[in-house]
């Protein structure tokens, strides 16, 4: 039973109609829960529909409780934490991130059984709601991941922006401060301007008056614009990547589904994963074409698929593999694939499965073996 609600939670199976429907209900109920934090901020819509509010907030109270409750429950079964005694994968799981947003998104339900004067700035806790949807949205998920990814990066452009409003504050304070000394009298108080300026926000209420300083000012807000083109470039230029990488998100419970990874450990299925991108295929939709150039090898993580053999089709499920012969033998592809129900399928490109294979005997194995008895198969 609790695999089986790991893999509802987790949504293991996407193509479930139950895992489907309980995640459409969660993120409903995620956006129901904001726009009735929104609203309620408007004194007559508060007081038309008291009733109304108060009954969301107690289903909402209730559904996510019950959510916290049973992924504490099924932490065990993280395939990281599968080693573990399940009280330690409980414990870990209550200090990772996303547990915590569970958690201060049930709190208000909790704190509003109290005096709600004195605790309105906190009940506002219930617009962290919203961030529960980056469980079930993969584009929040890429953008995080794309953030992660470039933090190197990131922290460099913030370094640079330091620097940037040092030096422009205490340019500013050494040209204006006899000038105007009750706004660039210091340079903490010139670090202000400097801000706002290279921003771009230019609010107006501190201004350079000597030409000097309207010089150096012009010259910050260049700066400014470069500044902030660099870091809103790299997430770009990485989130683009993100999504083009992936079109749904790959998690653990999909990696370990499949065969040829259940022998790998932590380490070596959070190194798959990042070699896998994901792809999506409607029925009848073709994956692969005779005759084309091979560069990558296909694992389903859900549906199944039809090999084109000239007899008959041979039919393939969770779990199976294809693709691997032409790489492994460096030719065109030689039968026709395509999809027999709605699939998700992981991408591995060939230069990662030569490293993996290289790395790994036994998946190397593995594969050959399945090969071999593909080979025997279209021979009878």
């Amino acid at each position: 039973m609790r695999r089986r609600l790991y893999g509802i939670l987790e949504r293991s199976a996407v193509d479930e109609p139950l895992v489907h429907a309980v995640h459409i209900g969660l993120i409903l109920l995620i956006v129901i829960n904001v726009t009735a934090v929104v609203l309620e901020s408007v004194p007559a819509i508060r007081h038309d529909y008291r009733t109304l509010f108060i009954a969301i907030e107690t289903v909402s109270g209730v559904v996510f409780t019950v959510e916290y409750a049973l992924r504490l429950w099924c932490a065990p079964e993280y395939p990281p934490w599968h080693a573990m005694s399940p009280l330690r994968a409980r414990l870990r799981w209550l200090i990772s991130p996303q547990s915590l947003i569970d958690f201060l998104a049930i709190v208000p339900f909790y704190a509003a059984y109290w005096d709600a004067g004195g605790l309105r700035a906190f009940l506002l806790l219930r617009l962290f709601r919203f961030f529960k949807l980056a469980r079930y949205s993969p584009g929040l998920t890429s953008l995080m991941d794309a953030i992660h990814a470039e933090r190197r990066a990131l922290i460099a452009c913030g370094v640079i922006l330091l620097g940037a409003v040092l030096i422009a504050a205490s340019a500013m304070n050494l040209v204006e401060r006899d000038a105007q000394p009750d706004k660039f009298g210091t340079i903490p108080e010139a670090m202000y301007w400097a801000i706002v300026t290279l921003t771009t926000v230019g609010y107006g209420d501190v201004v350079p008056i000597t030409g000097l300083g309207r010089a150096i000012a012009g010259i910050t807000a260049v700066m400014g614009l470069v500044m902030l083109a660099l870091p809103v470039g790299i997430i770009a230029s990485a989130f683009a990547r993100e999504i083009h990488r992936r079109d749904f998100v790959v998690t653990w419970s999909m990696v370990a589904r499949v065969p040829l990874f259940s022998d790998l450990d932590a380490t070596e299925v959070a190194s798959v994963m990042q070699r896998l991108r994901s792809q999506s295929c409607s029925p009848g939709e073709l994956i692969v074409r005779k005759g084309d150039e091979a560069h990558s090898m296909y694992l389903i993580a859900s549906g199944d698929v039809d090999v084109m053999l000239p007899h008959e089709p041979l039919r393939l499920g969770t779990g199976d593999f294809f693709g691997e012969a032409s790489i492994l033998h460096r030719r065109r592809r030689s039968v026709t694939v395509k999809a027999a129900t709605a699939c998700r399928l992981l991408v591995l490109d060939a230069d990662d499965l030569h490293q993996l294979m290289e790395a790994n005997p036994a998946m190397s194995a593995h594969i050959h073996d399945v090969m071999r008895k593909r080979g025997e198969e279209r021979a009878v």
